[in-house]
């Protein structure tokens, strides 16, 4: 039969022959865009439309991201993001201050990490978007909220830019020579290179890129309990001996494990990147669903189990643990060129963090326009579905911050770095308190994500009140005091602009308190509006109502 051409109705989309709009008609079911998330002005709940694209390859003032990633390439990031370079080179630092009590540190933050993704998860598989908590943020708090978390977020990633930079170039000087700012600029190039090309470049660089950490890993896992149990030849080290024979399990006191805990808890930020890059694969709400429930078996093998072999088989205040907590322990099991393979590692490791920290960025620059928070520039994306003027723009920062690595003063860059330092536990913060008025509208609405917050909402007080005390720890801790209070600044100057911006786009708007300027639908002709059960804006309960360009 020949598809119809009758015209639809004012203010209606066009609809294929099946009944669905053109952008969704190959959707699969479990999209991030359902059926029921298009607007009656036939843009996407999301704020993206599919249709405008340009003859230049550039799509108009809101463009749609590419569906690029696989489920390997998701499942892959889930697990690539639990696992930085300090897990691999940073967590001798925590071992040197608690002695084997750091086993409790790491316990400690990753059941805060477990719960905050359980309930990010939560809100991720009711309404997939590239925003993530941030725009969650948005729609349960208030706009100043989102407005401020996400740039806070957009901020930390920036400053990763410049530390993993600087990591993989001091490992590519030491091997071929040359300058080391020339080689982080280099690895930096390329990699925002191939962000460019495609979401799925991203992908599958991830998805090598962690493979090989989580390979290392398993393989150093597995040589330790061989070690432990005296199975392998030589004597460098076995048993649990160290566990208590070198001053106790917590040498240092029960304080220092509170110390620890600080140093452990950020080396588990990256865990919620999947809920951004989720919204770019086919199935969203299922990878999101995967990844959080795999958590605890992942941050427990990759964690706790490696860590657990290092205070085994080492003395937690020997010297070479300062080369690196996997290095030193190979080295004592006589494993050759442990040096070397170790090297190649947190190579792969950094450069996967880098990889991570461009398209993080990026795609929360992407959210932050869509909803007129940013550049409109920002919310253009390429033919392939890509954001490339907010990968540029974020980029263009994380080159100026690498630069000041080399040439700014050392105590000037030092605070450029510290002001990012208590980002992350704000970032818990908002997403726990987030999800607390967030279960209220699902509730209200009768909905069941596919992911449910434990005991709720017991749990999620418990954890506002841990990360409340941790920041107060952090406030009375000499060696964090200083990143408190630059990223409390940095916080407070960014609810303030919320807040205005907020009051500004209110006054645009006219009578309706709720409804923002970017809520309109390009042209004379503002798009109806259902609202949510408590009165709250909203388009559907199961969507992302972020705002298109005026």
């Amino acid at each position: 039969m020949a598809p119809s051409t009758s015209q639809p109705p004012a203010g209606q989309p066009e609809r294929a022959p099946d009944g669905t709009t053109p952008h969704t008609a190959d959707r699969p079911p479990d999209d991030a865009v359902d059926d029921d998330r298009v607007r009656g002005d036939g843009v996407r709940d999301d704020g993206v439309s599919g249709d405008n694209v340009r003859g230049d390859g550039v799509r108009g003032d809101t463009g749609r991201l590419a569906h690029g990633l696989k489920r390997r390439h998701v499942t892959m990031i889930s697990i690539g993001g639990v696992i930085g370079a300090g897990l691999f080179v940073g967590s001798s630092a925590a071992i040197a201050t608690a002695g084997p009590a750091v086993l409790v540190s790491f316990v400690l933050a990753a059941a805060l990490v477990v719960l905050v993704m359980r309930m990010l998860g939560e809100m991720a598989t009711a309404r997939p978007d590239t925003g993530s908590f941030s725009t969650y943020a948005d729609q349960a708090l208030g706009h100043w909220a989102g407005f401020a978390v996400g740039w806070l977020y957009w901020w930390f990633y920036v400053l990763v830019i410049p530390i993993e930079a600087t990591a993989a170039a001091r490992i590519l000087a030491g091997w071929c020579g040359g300058p080391a700012w020339l080689w982080a600029l280099g690895v930096t190039l390329a990699l925002t290179g191939s962000n460019l090309l495609s979401v799925a470049n991203y992908g599958e660089f991830e998805y090598w890129f962690a493979l090989v950490k989580v390979v290392a890993i398993c393989a150093f896992v597995a040589l330790g309990v061989l070690a432990v149990l005296g199975l392998l030849p030589g004597d460098g080290a076995a048993g649990i001996s160290h566990l208590t024979s070198d001053g106790g399990f917590a040498p240092n006191g029960w304080t220092a494990v509170v110390a620890a805990l600080l140093t452990a808890m950020f080396s588990f930020q990256g865990s919620e990147v999947v809920t951004i890059a989720a919204a770019e694969s086919a199935t969203p709400r299922e990878g999101v669903r995967k990844a959080v429930n795999a958590v605890v078996w992942r941050l427990g093998l990759f964690y706790l189990g490696s860590t657990f072999v290092v205070v085994c088989l080492v003395p937690w205040d020997a010297a070479g643990l300062e080369v690196g907590s996997y290095q030193f322990t190979l080295e004592r099991m006589h494993v050759p060129a442990a040096g070397p393979i170790m090297d190649v590692v947190v190579l792969v490791a950094v450069a996967s963090c880098l990889n991570s920290a461009l398209y993080t960025a990026s795609r929360m620059a992407y959210s932050l326009a869509l909803r007129n928070d940013a550049p409109a520039s920002w919310r253009r994306v390429t033919a392939r579905g890509v954001p490339r003027h907010a990968i540029l723009s974020s980029t263009a920062v994380g080159f100026l911050a690498v630069a000041g690595n080399y040439f700014l003063p050392q105590k000037l860059f030092g605070y450029l770095m510290a002001s990012s330092g208590a980002i992350a536990l704000m970032m818990y913060l908002t997403i726990a308190v987030t999800q607390l008025a967030m279960r209220r509208r699902t509730d209200a609405a009768g909905e069941t994500p596919q992911v449910r917050m434990w005991l709720h909402p017991w749990l999620t007080l418990m954890t506002i009140a841990f990360i409340v005390a941790v920041l107060l720890i952090m406030a009375v801790t000499p060696g964090h005091r200083l990143e408190l209070w630059l990223s409390l600044t940095l916080s407070a100057v960014l609810v303030l602009a919320g807040l205005y911006v907020q009051r500004r786009q209110r006054r645009r708007s006219g009578s309706d308190p709720h409804e923002r300027a970017g809520d309109r639908a390009p042209g004379p002709r503002a798009r109806p509006h259902a609202r949510w059960p408590d009165g709250a804006r909203g388009d559907h309960p199961a969507t992302s109502p972020t705002r298109s360009a005026r």
